[in-house]
């Protein structure tokens, strides 16, 4: 991989590696190892590929992840931080996460799978996340990868920041909370807009209806944005932090 792409990526991952050899095997998939070696011939060495790395990487973000889960909600109970962990952990989530880093374009395939389109593929584009995980922790240490992970990976669910997130991130978040706990998604009601039309104030509600009720209300996040969208993001923020207060009685 040429110097200029592996910068490329770098900046992309906030990450500068002091080794490029491991960024380097964690975008090999096996189809190109393999194909490598045909070329090469039988005495040709073995050429690494980023199956290894993706086994670590596993390991490393189900730790970190876990970590993350139990400084942020430490009222859930076990079963509901590994609902919440699999939701984050899940291909679905860690493919949307490597798109958004274009993991695709500077993975090393093979031309068979090049041909079936695998820059797109959810489980290839999990695995090679894992395994760039993997590539950051044995570069940088674990503070390294767990930066990237609560940047990365886990921020829209944990709001460790608390500023400069996506816009969409406290609205997904809340959305896969719900879906892991069985319970019903808050419904987002438009209460006031006001101003003129180039400046408008939205002021949306989030309500959050009891577990066995449809119709009663036992939470609602308000807020004011000068979008809707923002104030919805602001209202599903509000009900993220109510869920986080519960005690283990009381249960999300």
């Amino acid at each position: 991989m040429k110097t200029r792409e592996i910068a490329g990526l770098e900046a992309a991952l906030e990450y500068r590696f002091q080794r490029p050899e491991l960024i380097e095997q964690a975008l090999t998939h096996s189809s190109q190892a393999r194909e490598r070696e045909s070329q090469l011939g039988g005495e040709a060495p073995k050429v690494g590929d980023n199956e290894q790395l993706e086994f670590l990487g596993d390991a490393v973000l189900a730790l970190l992840s876990s970590e993350a889960l139990y400084k942020r909600f430490p009222h859930f109970q076990e079963g509901q931080l590994s609902k919440v962990r699999a939701q984050l952990v899940s291909e679905k989530h860690l493919a949307q996460v490597a798109q958004q880093l274009e993991l695709g374009q500077y993975l090393r395939l093979g031309r068979g799978e090049e041909k079936s389109g695998g820059r797109a593929k959810n489980a290839l584009l999990a695995d090679a996340l894992e395994a760039v995980l993997a590539a950051i922790y044995l570069d940088g240490g674990l503070e390294a990868a767990r930066e990237f992970v609560q940047r990365r990976v886990l921020h829209a669910a944990l709001d460790v920041a608390g500023t400069g997130l996506p816009v969409t991130d406290f609205k997904s978040a809340l959305q896969e909370l719900m879906q892991a706990a069985g319970r019903r998604q808050p419904v987002y009601v438009l209460v006031k807009q006001e101003g003129p039309e180039h400046k408008k104030t939205f002021t949306v509600e989030a309500r959050l209806t009891e577990t066995e009720s449809a119709t009663k209300i036992a939470f609602v996040g308000r807020a004011e944005g000068t979008t809707k969208k923002r104030a919805e993001q602001e209202a599903a923020r509000q009900v993220l932090d109510h869920l986080a207060s519960l005690t283990p009685e009381e249960g999300i």
